[in-house]
């Protein structure tokens, strides 16, 4: 008769730890994802609101603030390809241009305060950012729908003739 000796234990983890690891890090990365973005757009705000006093307006100056990037003097469109009570999103620029009453255009960041989305539609009155629904007034770009808790960026456009430009 033989007799079988018994192995050692290994150290290997067991599958219900290698589970619980991997959703714990993985619940790690989308919380971080998700917290980053809210810190970027309020510095970026903050830094677009700092500049806007610095820009003088022009009789097409709807009172939108003026953006500190490098994209002054753009041309986007004309008065005639922006709906009245809605507006065009302008992708490679990162603006969205409303009209929303007769005569009267503002411009704002495409990019979603709450988590940094580009926005996608608008309608109804509103811009709708398509990754978690909030909306925004094509207006003055305020918070109709959250989940999203500031509004959109200002941005500054100037009126003429027939031509809307990006200041």
């Amino acid at each position: 008769m033989t007799t079988s000796e018994s192995l050692p234990p290994t150290a290997a983890p067991g599958r219900r730890t290698v589970v619980a690891a991997v959703g714990a890090a993985g619940l790690a990365v989308a919380l971080t994802a998700c917290g980053s973005s809210d810190d970027d757009s309020a510095s970026s705000a903050s830094n677009t609101q700092a500049g806007a006093n610095t820009t003088g307006g022009t009789a097409g100056d709807t009172g939108a603030s003026a953006s500190t990037g490098s994209r002054g003097g753009t041309a986007l469109a004309k008065t005639a390809d922006i709906p009245e009570g809605g507006g065009k999103i302008f992708k490679d620029q990162a603006v969205v241009v409303t009209q929303p009453a007769s005569g009267t255009f503002k411009a704002f960041s495409t990019k979603c305060p709450h988590a940094g989305c580009a926005v996608s539609s608008i309608a109804n009155g509103v811009i709708v950012c398509p990754c978690h629904g909030s909306q925004f007034s094509v207006e003055d770009g305020s918070v109709k729908k959250g989940p999203a808790t500031k509004g959109l960026a200002a941005e500054k456009v100037t009126v003429s003739g027939d031509s809307i430009t990006l200041s």
